[in-house]
């Protein structure tokens, strides 16, 4: 395909959209295990669409998500796209001139979105909410649809992970969406990532903004390019739209700021510690294994997730949920007791603080296995630090695998300093990106374990993952010390394939209790 020929089908597919009416409409999805299209899978599916979809035969967890929907993943080939074949998602971890799929779905004239744009698309229809920020998307979209769940919205979520509270998927959609009459409004609360400014496909009415600072070097090598990507989405909202924004982070007071500047006309409304109004958080503290917090306008909050971050993510969905009610004409002091309901059911996602297994050693030593995605220094920092505070009787290891060595480099003392809630630290080789050229960076994972070593007494590396198996056991069938009456918790973090060895752990001491 020449360059010319490419840029002119490029040009054409980026003016596509859905059809308005998607019952009985044929969508194939190329990739479709990948995390945001599954979940927009289970959005289109329960819209009445016909899905089928390809990709890697590799296993995922987004397969258990399209099997509870009678769906399996095909490989590659030119045959999936058949004269029924009405339009093509694809993720952009595939070309259109090299996946096989994708060519055949040129060559026959079908039109082809990108992941984001018909997230995008789709946005466009509803009255559509869109959560944002460097850290906390998840947890956030996640509280909100937990909110949610419980509110009289017809309203559909989709996260970027599993979540355990909308019942092991990625996505929810209020039953009320069925009985929705024509003058009614459609809600669509949906996390929107900053990558490749891909939020700027979607349609937001309302936004939230959890956090901005440096990260995606590879994309955004400063952090004011990073910074002004978030404000260009900002002042995607329409006249009079609400920026929720958190009150504690700087860089979302920033660009929150400088959106105000450009968009007078939007409202701003803060939540935090650090807020004035509504969502200001008054007080937290922390008894038995929950969080405990009050708003001004709501109080008696609990949570049963751990972190500072995490209260600072249930205000922001608090805040989101509250500002919901409003549009919809409604007052959110009526539906108190369903909001605090649906903070409390709320228990993590996917990779998120999610504890694996629970057990005790030979030895008897109890040991609670978890894994959690924080792969950027801020969030290995405050998710450790709620550790500290939740599991205080626990003596806590974390086996961290670094990912991206743009990352690494651009960020290698915040990411050595930021172990300092752990006793004990285990540190493997970098978890390269497909992006990237490793012959462009003079760092290896072995940098980041010498750069630790300045800021913790005891840091451990193990090139492979497989590696620190026997140190690992070894350690877990060590008495903890009497400081430690809880024994241990080991978690896997980041967002490599170290997770592994938190399964060959259980593995090696027997099956969760």
């Amino acid at each position: 395909m020449t360059r010319g020929k490419k840029n002119a089908i490029m040009s054409f597919m980026s003016d596509i959209s859905l059809p308005l009416e998607l019952k009985g409409v044929h969508i194939h999805f190329v990739g479709i295990k990948g995390t945001g299209m599954a979940a927009l899978v289970e959005i289109l599916y329960h819209n009445g669409a016909i899905i089928t979809g390809s990709d890697v035969s590799e296993r995922f967890y987004t397969d258990e998500i399209l099997e509870k929907l009678n769906l399996k993943a095909l490989p590659f080939d030119q045959a999936n796209i058949t004269d029924k074949v009405q339009y093509v998602i694809y993720s952009s971890a595939y070309k259109l001139d090299k996946n096989p799929d994708l060519i055949a779905a040129v060559k026959k004239g079908i039109p082809c979105l990108l992941y984001t744009q018909a997230l995008g698309s789709y946005s466009s229809r509803a009255y559509s909410c869109g959560i944002c920020g460097v850290h906390g998307k998840t947890s956030t979209t996640g509280l909100t649809g937990t909110i949610l769940k419980e509110l009289p919205l017809a309203a559909q979520t989709l996260a970027g992970s599993i979540i355990n509270s909308f019942g092991s998927t990625c996505t929810y959609t209020s039953p009320l969406i069925k009985s929705l009459s024509e003058n009614q409004k459609k809600y669509f609360v949906a996390e929107t990532c900053e990558y490749q400014k891909h939020f700027m496909s979607f349609c937001p009415q309302k936004i939230i903004l959890t956090s901005v600072e440096s990260d995606h070097q590879d994309f955004y090598p400063t952090y004011e390019s990073i910074r002004d990507a978030f404000v260009d989405y900002i002042c995607k909202l329409p006249q009079n739209g609400e920026l929720i924004y958190c009150a504690d982070d700087k860089g979302a007071v920033e660009a929150a700021g400088l959106a105000a500047k450009k968009r007078p006309d939007l409202v701003m409304i803060p939540y935090g510690f650090k807020a004035e109004g509504d969502f200001k958080i008054l007080d937290c503290v922390i008894k038995d294994e929950c969080q405990i917090f009050n708003c001004n306008l709501i109080k008696d909050l609990k949570l049963k997730v751990p972190g500072h971050h995490e209260v600072l993510d249930a205000a922001a969905a608090l805040a989101l949920a509250c500002r919901m009610l409003v549009s919809d004409g409604k007052n959110p002091q009526d539906y108190e007791e369903e909001i605090r309901r649906g903070l409390l059911s709320f228990t993590g996602g996917k990779r998120r603080s999610e504890k694996i297994a629970d057990f005790v050693t030979p030895d008897g030593n109890n040991v609670l296995v978890m894994d959690d995605y924080g792969h950027h220094p801020t969030a290995i920092k405050t998710t450790l630090e709620g550790y500290r505070q939740f599991y205080s009787k626990r003596k806590i290891i974390v086996d961290f695998m670094s990912h991206t060595y743009s990352r690494t480099q651009s960020l290698l003392d915040e990411f050595a300093s930021s172990f300092d809630n752990a006793d004990v630290v285990i540190l493997h080789k970098i978890y390269a990106s497909a992006r990237e050229n490793i012959a462009d960076f003079n760092i290896t994972g072995r940098s980041l374990f010498e750069k630790a070593q300045h800021y913790h007494k005891n840091v451990n590396y193990f090139e492979e993952i497989e590696e620190a198996l026997p140190f690992a056991k070894e350690l877990l069938n060590t008495n903890p010390g009497p400081e430690y009456p809880d024994g241990y918790l080991f978690v896997t973090m980041g967002a490599g394939d170290n997770w592994k060895l938190g399964k060959a752990i259980i593995k090696e001491f027997g099956e969760a209790k």
